[in-house]
């Protein structure tokens, strides 16, 4: 009986969950124009949100408190942002044109470069390792090893240490935070 009930114990979404459908809502911004804030309250409001699971594993756990927050802080400061993060994106991927890059991966890039610059409770290596997890997993393994090398470009540029950028595919980002 305690095994069933343990079972079926709601975990809280975790942090690569969180950023991954900042990512969704990041990207979904390319195509709407929403004000950001828009955005974040519409998609993450519980009777769209509980539908939106038939689509991605990701939307089976809804977003803690603490989740809500770090998806508002990020969707809102890359929106803000948005300039400053593609001129850093310009700057590092050394023979491309921003425009040829595809829409995701630019967002999977405007926010690892945002969680850099302004998200203190994210370590550099981690904010690289999730977004070559994320390029990896919607674009291919050679977008993620391009994602790579542009952030790990960016955070040299800036003499932060980018401890652990490269994970191996058994060890996730989790286990570095």
């Amino acid at each position: 009986m305690y095994a069933v009930l343990h079972a079926s114990k709601v975990q809280p979404m975790k942090r690569g969950d969180a950023r991954e459908l900042a990512v969704h809502l990041i990207y979904g911004r390319e195509f709407t124009g929403e004000e950001p804030e828009k955005v974040v309250s519409l998609r993450l409001e519980k009777e769209y949100y509980s539908q939106l699971k038939e689509e991605n594993d990701i939307y089976g756990e809804r977003p803690s408190r603490a989740q809500l927050s770090y998806i508002d802080t990020v969707v809102t400061g890359v929106a803000n942002r948005t300039e400053e993060l593609n001129d850093q994106i310009r700057r590092f991927s050394i023979g491309w044109d921003v425009s040829r890059i595809s829409k995701l991966t630019r967002c999977v890039l405007q926010l690892a470069i945002f969680e850099i610059l302004y998200v203190e409770d994210v370590p550099t290596g981690v904010a690289i390792s999730e977004a070559v997890r994320l390029a990896k997993k919607y674009d291919g393994d050679d977008t993620g090893a391009f994602v790579n090398g542009v952030l790990g470009s960016f955070a040299r540029s800036l003499n932060v240490p980018e401890t652990n950028a490269v994970q191996s595919d058994e060890k996730t980002a989790e286990e570095v935070q």
